[in-house]
């Protein structure tokens, strides 16, 4: 229950002496201030002046208020004048004296809410101007008039009481102030209650303002003291406070709902309940709760905060096939709870059956997502998995399909009927679709009902690595010193296209099928991916090709067998090839097809003992090839050896049909000058001799003229 009363709460506020209006002109009484007391005692300059009293608010100006007068002077003989707040101070002008009889009048209204008091300095002179009299003080006092009307603090006042409160309980109180003298019967104030509306429901201390209880009721109102006086009103809601005195029902004992299956958080019905409490309050919202049949929580009840209903939803989804019916008990009480002396509700529980309605629900994917491995590079036609799905309407006889609904590099192939998924190509292992080795396609799975329904489910391949790929070195060449003593070695490092852990830590060793490089070479282990390479021995300056075998860590591992250019030159102490071996080491770094050639057949050339010449037909030949001494052929003459450390070469004449080789001794190398694989117009024949191990190349050309340069070893 709820109600609220508003009070009309009137003030009075009564002067004990009201003003009797506009008083008489009366004749001002004459005072001597400085007349000198008959005494036999000391003798006293001047009288105390009693403060002299005027009314607020006199109307009718100018007021007398009193004549001074000094004895020692015949009248019109003295001067009188006054000073002070209201003469020559703010307010100015409030009072006057006349000079030549001491007669004060009051000029201007007065207002003791603003100034209760004047204190003025009156003096007398001669004519001339002498001083006659001490100053003397005049005070003036303002009497209060009851000319203000008490004023509420507030033009409203609350106040709060619980329903059936006891009589005398305090609701609230009512305050107002007057701006009259305190000090008298002007400023006091009487309440009192004007008026309530209907019963006397409420009362108020006359002297206090404080409102209470008389009986159960809502409004209330506050009035002034009896009697003449000024007044004021101001108004006083009280609010009845709810309790919670009763308790929640139902409208009825049963109710009769239906749910679709496979679906939630939808609602399914509304319980009614009636509660006469305050509606919004705490003591009239109510709170359902289900006490039987629904062992798995599949249901719940919300309030509606408008109407205070019940909503019955379905929080997870429904199941036809293993339920059809839910007989539920539920309860309904209020937030607040419920006055001990409150009678039970006789409707405070309810039955709901609710009935479970069948639908078309969509295929279930056995295993969602579905995981699974294929290696990689895996041929077509490789089978993945079987993404199989199963309808949950048993009672209804319906097939399913399968089809691609994502398969971005389209990659597998579904079989319709069973799900069966394979592969229909190869994928490459850079396609943008792997992501971190995994592969993802979306199948989906369909029933034939109409309408259909259909499921999503996420197939997730692992693409296994697979140890195809031999380590390769990298780079393939490099320099080192020719001496062991010299330099930190050759640094040889290495790469492999598979992905861990088919590719570090590599093994590095030198090829077993040329045993000779044992003996001249070592190869150390620095690191999973790096060995180092040294000599044993000292090695002839110069190209040297050698042949090395890599083999990984995957399984099972793979191995290659790679060839390695090592560009062997001397170093100083610092371990950095000399300046003149400069050019042996860029043309390791860079070499042509026709250098290596040159290179190469110089240093098998070194070997040779040549006796006489030999005509050759010899072209370019790739790098390591064999090379042996050729027969001089029959007849040819026999040449001198060349000078060690020259280079001569020789130019041929040009041939006036096409080219032919070039006619060499048989240590020598022949050489074509020109362009593509044709021999050019001018040949050149190389020689070498080993002379106290320092190689000398020779290079000669039949024809007219002979030109020789040393070369740089």
């Amino acid at each position: 229950m709820d109600a609220a009363l508003l009070l009309a709460l009137g003030l009075l506020a009564q002067s004990l002496f009201p003003s009797a209006g506009v008083p008489r002109l009366r004749r001002p009484r004459t005072l001597y201030p400085w007349r000198q007391a008959p005494t036999l005692g000391r003798v006293r300059r001047a009288w105390v002046i009693p403060p002299i009293s005027v009314s607020e608010n006199h109307k009718r100006l100018p007021f007398p208020l009193v004549q001074i007068k000094s004895d020692k002077q015949q009248l019109g003989s003295v001067i009188y004048s006054i000073q002070g707040p209201g003469v020559d101070e703010e307010p100015r002008g409030v009072f006057s004296i006349d000079k030549f009889t001491g007669k004060v009048s009051l000029n201007a209204m007065l207002d003791r809410e603003k100034t209760d008091r004047f204190r003025l300095r009156a003096f007398a002179l001669d004519l001339g101007g002498a001083t006659l009299e001490e100053p003397t003080d005049l005070e003036i006092v303002v009497v209060d008039q009851n000319d203000n009307r008490p004023v509420f603090r507030q033009e409203v006042f609350t106040g709060r009481v619980l329903e059936g409160a006891v009589p005398g309980t305090y609701v609230t109180r009512a305050e107002a102030t007057d701006a009259d003298d305190p000090e008298t019967d002007n400023a006091a104030l009487r309440y009192s209650i004007l008026e309530q509306g209907g019963p006397q429901l409420f009362s108020i201390d006359p002297l206090t303002g404080e409102i209470r209880t008389v009986q159960v009721g809502l409004d209330r109102e506050v009035a002034d003291m009896s009697g003449d006086g000024l007044t004021a009103t101001a108004s006083a809601i009280i609010t009845l406070e709810d309790i919670n005195d009763n308790a929640p029902e139902f409208t009825g004992d049963q109710f009769f709902m239906e749910a679709a299956e496979a679906v939630s958080g939808v609602d399914v019905g509304r319980l009614e309940v009636e509660d006469r409490d305050l509606p919004g309050s705490p003591n009239w919202a109510a709170r359902f709760t289900i006490l039987e049949g629904d062992p798995d929580g599949q249901f719940t009840i919300r309030t509606d905060p408008r109407t205070n209903e019940g909503v019955l939803s379905v929080v997870k989804p429904l199941d036809y096939e293993s339920r059809e019916w839910y007989d539920l008990k539920v309860a309904v009480q209020n937030e607040a709870p419920l006055q001990a002396a409150a009678p039970r509700a006789e409707r405070g529980q309810a039955r709901v059956s609710v009935q479970v309605r069948d639908v078309n629900e969509a295929p279930v994917f056995q295993e969602n997502p579905l995981r699974t491995s294929l290696a990689e590079g895996a041929a077509p036609g490789t089978p993945v998995a079987t993404f199989s799905a199963r309808d949950p309407d048993t009672q209804q006889l319906q097939r399913l399909s399968y089809s691609k609904d994502y398969d971005p590099e389209d990659w597998l192939q579904v079989d319709g009927a069973t799900g069966r998924v394979q592969t229909q190509r190869v994928l490459s292992p850079s396609s943008p679709f792997l992501k971190d080795g995994w592969y993802r396609a979306i199948i989906l799975a369909r029933d034939d009902a109409s309408p259909p329904s259909t499921a999503t489910g996420t197939l997730s391949i692992e693409i296994l690595e697979v140890n195809d790929h031999a380590p390769e070195l990298s780079p393939p060449w490099g320099s080192l010193c020719s001496t062991p003593d010299r330099g930190s070695g050759l640094l040889l490092g290495a790469t492999d296209e598979d992905l861990p852990p088919h590719g570090a830590p590599f093994h590095f060793q030198l090829s077993p099928r040329v045993p000779e490089l044992a003996r001249n070479w070592s190869l150390s282990q620095v690191n999973v991916s790096h060995a180092r390479l040294r000599p044993k021995l000292r090695v002839p300056e110069g190209l040297h090709r050698l042949s090395l075998l890599l083999q990984d860590s995957g399984q099972p591992p793979q191995q290659r067998e790679q060839p390695l250019n090592v560009t062997v030159c001397r170093c100083g102490q610092d371990g950095a090839c000399l300046p003149g071996a400069a050019a042996l080491r860029a043309g390791g770094a860079g070499i042509s097809l026709g250098a290596l050639v040159i290179m190469l057949a110089s240093v098998i050339l070194l070997l040779c003992e040549c006796r006489r010449p030999q005509a050759l037909a010899l072209g370019p030949q790739p790098l390591g090839s064999p090379t042996r001494p050729l027969a001089p052929p029959p007849g040819s003459p026999t040449r001198p050896p060349a000078p060690p450390s020259t280079l001569a070469l020789h130019p041929h004449p040009t041939p006036t049909s096409a080219p032919t080789p070039t006619q060499c001794s048989p240590c020598w190398w022949p050489s074509w000058r020109g362009s593509g694989s044709s021999p050019g117009t001018r040949g050149f024949c190389m020689d070498c001799r080993t002379t106290s191990g320092t190689t000398s190349l020779t290079t000669t050309s039949r024809g007219a003229g002979r030109r020789t340069r040393t070369p740089t070893t």
